[in-house]
């Protein structure tokens, strides 16, 4: 289904090669070369997709610079109604785009379709809610500061950015890129999209549902290619006003060359869950499974290791390791709830800490098993500080579980780690919850239940390595855009109805 019918233009002679999207047509690449993408599943090449140059690169940014300006000046209600457009067409063409994500990323059928719908009403709010936030602006007068009469009236507004770039991560490749473009868009921005290898097809799929929603020229721009290539040189582009970044390391690389940009940054997490003995054992059980295993554990804010009074740790590991007996593994395409690491390279790396895990002691839940990219659901019980496993983030199906003997020991090893996007707390005692959560260095605390990224509209951040800024709908828009000031100076002081 994928590039076929409606997404024909995308594909070249070979279907299974796709374009890039510039300057509103769909391009193959002057350099002539491709970059494979691999199915995780299969591990064989799946599609294919640009290797772009910077001349490219260049083009495209100076087409966006362009667009922007006119599209700055297309009112509010238009760009709103071209997001509802696009996010009917998105969640009308669902099928195809969530064909790509199971094939790209392993990621289950019907969370693939999950995904794009989500996307879709992600796209819509975001209209909705920029006409709010952004048809209102704020009227000073200097008086209320000291020392001053009312000669001066200040009118502010917000005005958009100007080029924003966008870089999404593998494990959502639509959902993370629709929640840079929406924001960008309806504030009066133009956007570059760089999506990741892994995940390219879908993001250009998504990026045809804009295209065929009617935007102007050049506004939008998906540019595909090797990071080492042009990686770099679009991080540190001039014409690039503002960053975007959802993934690892590479972001805290960005951070350090982009210069005097607006930065949004999330880079990961190794959010603890900590269940004290007055905690829903059977709530908490069931919410570890569902924090750290769906989607195989590559999700940001999976729960990446259990906190667990030693009084109650018997009984939980036992409900935990019940429950992880009955998921299902396999391929995306049977809606497995463990489907294949998206990459070798990753499978290796989780394989590493395991074995670590195993030569320090760990106790294994279940029998450790790889097939290819394909790793068994594994809980690794009394986990010590001094292994890997503790601190590092797998991103993949396997879960530490520490002992503790007080609430001070689970805060410690929680705010010892470089990371702080997400921490949850179980427990019946909501004063507990509430000291706890205010000790905890992480950008989001859960009580009672699993971290999670949405509702998309809720705040969504970082702390230490684990981003810069704010997202969530509204707290984006704000980022994409900037303070205007207009100060009319008066004769006279001027009093209304004085």
């Amino acid at each position: 289904m994928a590039g076929t019918s409606l997404f024909a233009e995308l594909v070249d002679e070979d279907a299974t090669v796709f374009k890039f999207y510039s300057d509103g047509e769909w391009k193959r690449s002057t350099s002539g070369n491709l970059v494979s993408i691999i199915n995780p599943t299969t591990r064989k090449t799946q599609y294919k997709v640009q290797a772009c140059t910077q001349e490219e690169v260049n083009k495209i940014i100076e087409a966006a610079k362009t667009a922007q300006k006119s599209w700055a000046k297309t009112p509010l209600w238009k760009r709103a109604e071209l997001l509802h457009k696009a996010a009917a067409i998105l969640k009308e063409h669902r099928a195809p785009i969530a064909e790509c994500l199971v094939k790209e990323i392993a990621k289950p059928a019907k969370d693939a379709v999950t995904e794009v719908v989500r996307s879709g009403d992600l796209v819509s709010y975001c209209a909705e809610e920029g006409v709010r936030i952004l048809g209102e602006g704020k009227f000073l007068v200097s008086d209320s500061f000291p020392g001053n009469e009312r000669t001066k009236y200040c009118l502010t507004s917000k005005i958009p950015l100007g080029v924003v770039l966008a870089i999404p991560p593998f494990n959502y490749p639509v959902n993370l890129a629709v929640s840079k473009i929406a924001p960008a868009l309806i504030a009066g921005n133009s956007i570059v999209l760089k999506p990741p290898t892994q995940g390219a097809v879908a993001a250009l799929h998504m990026v045809h549902c804009f295209h065929l929603a009617g935007f102007p020229k050049g506004l939008i721009s998906c540019v595909t290619g090797k990071g080492s290539e042009i990686g770099d040189f679009l991080t540190m582009h001039p014409g690039v006003s503002c960053i975007s970044f959802t993934g690892g390391d590479t972001g805290i690389a960005i951070s350090k060359k982009a210069g005097m940009i607006p930065l949004q940054m999330e880079l990961g997490g190794k959010d603890a869950c900590i269940i004290l003995e007055d905690g829903d054992l059977d709530l908490a059980a069931a919410n570890i499974i569902k924090g750290g295993f769906s989607y195989s554990g590559q999700r940001c804010t999976a729960v990446k290791v259990i906190l667990i009074m030693e009084s109650v740790a018997d009984t939980l590991v036992e409900k935990v390791k019940a429950k992880v007996a009955k998921l299902t593994v396999g391929p995306p395409e049977d809606d497995c709830d463990i489907t294949p690491v998206v990459t070798e390279s990753s499978a290796n790396f989780i394989e590493g800490l395991v074995m670590d895990a195993k030569q320090k002691g760990a106790t294994f839940c279940q029998e450790y098993k790889r097939e290819g990219n394909l790793i068994w659901p594994l809980l690794l019980d009394n986990v010590r500080p001094d292994m890997r496993i503790a601190w590092e983030e797998p991103f993949g199906p396997v879960l530490p579980v520490i002992r503790i003997n007080s609430i001070e020991e689970a805060i410690h090893h929680s705010n010892a780690s470089n990371f702080g996007l997400q921490g949850c707390i179980f427990t019946r005692d909501i004063n507990k919850a509430i000291l706890i959560s205010d000790a905890m260095e992480t950008g989001t605390v859960q009580i009672n239940s699993a971290p999670a990224r949405g509702p998309d509209h809720f705040p969504f951040q970082g702390l230490k390595d684990s981003g810069i800024g704010s997202q969530g709908i509204t707290n984006s828009i704000n980022m994409m855009t900037k303070i205007k000031s207009t100060v009319i100076n008066l004769p006279t002081p001027s009093y209304a109805m004085g």
